[in-house]
Order: structure tokens, then sequence, then C-alpha cells
């Protein structure tokens, strides 16, 4: 068959749909995860009354206008209507509190991750639990409107996040990849569900508040990769694509979160793999082989789409300090009349950092535009501090910026890595900071004491990896696991470079990150005293 038959008979083609911070993206595949057809619709999100939001009305003009471009995409591409799909996956940004009643309406503006208002709930909940509970996370949010006494808690029929909510409209079935899950309440990678022993001690947490609704019956049913998580209803069609030409009936992948498309983007859902992405903000995943000794503040615990539990270190800042270094370079060569272009400054510096000293000679540097709480800083102030006798110049002020701009992620790695002796096998790396061939590249593996992995081409991102989460639902051999899946059917042949960390360069990352740490101070100080 050719491509205009494969998309007009619709059964071997998959389509990912991710809602991004500022960007929602589709991605149509064939039967082997190759890119047939993409559309996407930039959005903001609002800050209203204090809390950061995304209208709801703005899902589904976004969602829809997506659609629309990718329909004709398909259309000026191959001649051809898109009616009718093999199977379909919604994913998003994770974590966050959509509360509704048993009517279906929506309680309180939607709360997104970015929300840093649930302190109180996080600290108490982390102590009681003994487990990290991040400010993000769709339990903290819930249990935080309960500490707040909020007039909309008896009203509350169930709680999502909008992955969850995107795919309960298109469905009518409330039910959670557990890589999403996962960022809504504590999992049990032995069970795959959630953890029993944490549900009991939440649901007497909220009885000491008058909450006697038991939270498991407000949260979404848990799915694994692969598994039935309904099809797409009449009702969902219209609403994907209001023209009517969409036709209902596929099945749809359980909805995941980002974390869980981008392990499956970079083939990184086996233990001891990881991936790290690396651009405005940076994580790292880990796929752990065993739990960890006891909870970290640094270290979020998710999982896989298939369960395995990760290890996640989540930093608020990477390139966005760079970026503006570069931008001052990029203005001293127009003041001189020097046309460069920004690839090539960007290039030439990066290469230009490599090249003295492995510790950056005593020049310091902190990317934080806004707070890392791995570090315990609330507040962003970036800053480049020396001693007076350091060795200041242009290639240990750049490396300086390159290891500033992974800082906060080797700190939380560390743990893993140098306390719990966590074995990483390989680490696939995407996103702009690796886009100068082997700098960034080395710098991590520097930062990791491990091996970085960069593929030629990072596939489309998390829509893609939703794509093929899609896709592997209606593969043929359904007793094949999702990482046979990968290795055979989406990377086999995927060309990619590996490298090994420099010995000199881990020294020297080691002993620039101890002064880091003891810099620390003056960052919180500019906080406190700078404002």
């Amino acid at each position: 068959m050719n491509i205009n038959e494969i998309i007009a008979e619709g059964k071997k083609t998959a389509l990912g749909i991710e809602f991004g911070s500022t960007r929602i993206k589709a991605v149509l595949v064939d039967e082997d995860n190759k890119v047939l057809a993409q559309g996407d619709h930039e959005w903001e999100n609002h800050l209203d009354n204090g809390i950061w939001t995304y209208p709801l009305e703005e899902v589904w003009e976004g969602v829809q206008d997506c659609y629309a471009k990718l329909k004709k995409d398909v259309s000026d591409k191959y001649d051809v209507k898109l009616k009718k799909l093999g199977a379909i996956g919604f994913s998003a940004m994770m974590h966050g509190y959509l509360a509704f009643d048993k009517d279906d309406n929506l309680l309180v503006p939607f709360r997104t991750w970015r929300n840093t208002i649930t302190g109180e709930a996080a600290t108490e909940l982390s102590r009681e639990l003994n487990f990290n509970m991040p400010q993000r996370w769709s339990i903290s949010h819930y249990y935080q409107c309960i500490l707040n006494k909020e007039p909309h808690v008896p009203n509350v029929a169930y709680f999502m996040t909008l992955a969850v909510y995107v795919h309960y409209k298109m469905t009518g079935r409330k039910v959670a990849g557990v890589g999403e899950a996962s960022g809504m309440f504590p999992i049990d990678s032995t069970t795959c569900q959630y953890d029993k022993a944490m549900l009991e001690k939440f649901n007497k947490l909220a009885a000491a508040h008058g909450v006697s609704t038991k939270v498991e019956d407000l949260l979404p049913e848990v799915l694994v990769a692969g598994d039935d998580a309904g099809t797409l209803t009449a009702e969902g069609a219209k609403l994907l694509d209001p023209t009517g030409e969409l036709e209902p009936g596929c099945p749809l992948a359980p909805p995941e979160g980002d974390a869980g498309t981008g392990m499956v983007a970079t083939n990184a859902v086996s233990v001891g793999t990881g991936n790290v992405s690396a651009g405005t903000s940076v994580f790292s995943m880990v796929v752990l082989e065993k739990a960890l000794s006891k909870p970290y503040e640094e270290i979020d615990m998710v999982t896989t789409p298939t369960g395995e539990a990760v290890a996640m270190v989540h930093c608020n800042n990477c390139t966005s300090d760079l970026n503006s270094w570069i931008g001052i370079f990029k203005e001293f060569a127009d003041a001189f009349g020097v046309d460069i272009s920004m690839n090539d400054i960007y290039g030439t510096l990066y290469r230009k950092a490599l090249t003295e000293d492995a510790n950056c000679g005593g020049v310091l540097s902190y990317n934080y535009f806004g707070g890392e709480p791995v570090v315990g800083v609330n507040e962003g102030r970036p800053m480049v501090v020396r001693q007076p006798d350091a060795k200041f110049t242009l290639a240990n002020f750049m490396r300086s910026n390159l290891y500033g701009a992974l800082g906060v992620l080797k700190i939380g790695n560390d743990i893993l890595l140098k306390q719990e002796k966590v074995n990483i096998k390989s680490i696939t790396g995407h996103g702009g900071f690796f886009k100068t061939k082997g700098v960034g590249q080395s710098v991590l593996a520097a930062a990791l004491n491990a091996p970085i992995t960069v593929m030629a081409t990072a596939g489309e991102g998390g829509a893609w990896g939703m794509a093929v989460l899609a896709n592997y639902c209606i593969r043929d051999d359904k007793s094949q696991k999702l990482q046979s899946y990968l290795d055979e059917k989406v990377f086999a042949g995927q060309e990619s470079t590996t490298m090994e960390p420099d010995p000199e360069m881990v020294k020297g990352y080691d002993e620039w990150i101890a002064e880091y740490r003891k810099g620390l101070k003056a960052e919180s100080a500019a906080v406190e005293n700078w404002r």
C-alpha cells in the first residue's frame, strides 16, 4: 500500500497529541512509526488571581486548531482526507489539579504544575507518607485544598490531570497511564497501582479534617502501556474534529505524561537506562533496579509507562542564562559591524569552552532565572562569581556556564550515583543543550560519569512518543513487551553517537561542584537581600 492508501484506510496509522506548556503538537505516524504529518498550536498559561492556569475553552480551541493543521498537512502532502485513525494517544504536562463535581462541572480553575502554592500540604504528606511529595503533584494540590478548607472540597467527585481529562472527554473513561498516575499519587511498582498503604494513610489524614471520601474513589483507574483504554466516541470525534469528518471507534492508548513520552521517544524504559531533557529547564529520568534506601527531597519517584520505578531529578533552569550570554556576544559582534550568525556564535563558544581548565579555573556560574528547590533556593538571581585569583578566561567562563546549566542536575544525580550506588548503563540526551556536536554531550557525561547517547534524529519529541505508545496498543503480537517493541520496531538502525565520560573532566566537574555548593550561600543572600 502507498501512503495515500494507508491514510485513507486508517487501520495502520497512529496519532499522538501532546499538550506542552507553550505548544500543543500532533504527530501522525505509520505502522513503522515514521512521521507522516504534523500539526501544532501555540498557547500560553495565564496568571489568574495568583493561579497559573489554562481555561478549558483554550484546551479545546487549541487541540482543534492543532488537529485541523494536521489534516491540512495530510491533504497538502498526500491529497487525501484524514477520516480514519488506527489508534490515538493523548499526553500532556504532568501533575496539576482539575477537580469536577458529579455532573462534570469544573469546580475551580485548572491549577497547573507550575503553581507553588502547596508547600504546607507537600511537607506534611512527605513526612506522614515517608515519601518525597513534590508541590506540583495532584495529591498535594488536593490536600492543600483540604487544609485551606476550600468550599469546593465536599463537592469533588473526581480530580484529574490534563491528559486524563482530555482522554475522558474522548472516550468516557477515567483512566491514566501508570507513568501519568505516578505524578498524581505514589505508585507501587510491584502492582502498578496506587500504593495501598499510602492510600490508607492519606485517608486518615483527610478524615482528621472532616473529609470522609476515600481518595481512591476520586483518582483515575491506572493502566499500563498497551492496555485497553477505551475507544473514540462519536462525541469525542466531534470534539477533536468539529467538521465531523473523523470517524469514531478507534482505540485509544492510556494517557501518559510528558515524562513517560520522553522516555519512549529516547528508548529509555528499561532498568539502568535513562534520559536527560535539557532545554529551558532540565530533568533526568533513571529507571531503577531496586527502590532507593530512603526518600530524598531532591529526587521525585515516578514510573515508566510500564510501571518500573524511575528516579527523577527536576530542575527549573538550564539554558536561559547561557542564551543570554550568547546574546551579549552577538551584541558585541554587531557593535563592531561583524556579521556572525547565532549558530556560529553558539558553536564557536561552546567548543572554546572545552579548551582550558576542567575545573573552570575558579569561575562559578549560577543560572537561576527561577528558584531551584533541589538546592533550597526559592527565587532566581543569575550570577557569575569568582575568586580574585581565578583564571578568568573566555574558555573558563564559557565552561563554567555549561557546567552551571547542569549544576543542580548533577547535585541531584550525585545522590543516586554516589550515595545510592545506582548503576547507570546508558543515558540518552535530547534538547537544545546538545545541538553543538559533542560539547553538551561531553559535559553531561562528566556530570553523571556515565556514557551519553545522542540520536541523530530526536524523533518528534513527546507527541511522537505518544504516537508510538498508541501504535503499541494495536501491535500484531500482543505478548511483545514495550522494550522489545522499541528495540525491534522503533529504534532498530537508529543512527546515534555515544560518548564515554572523560576522567579528567569528571574530576574537574567534581572539583567545580564542590566550590559551587559553597557559593550557594551567595546565591541565597542575593535572593534575600536584592528584591
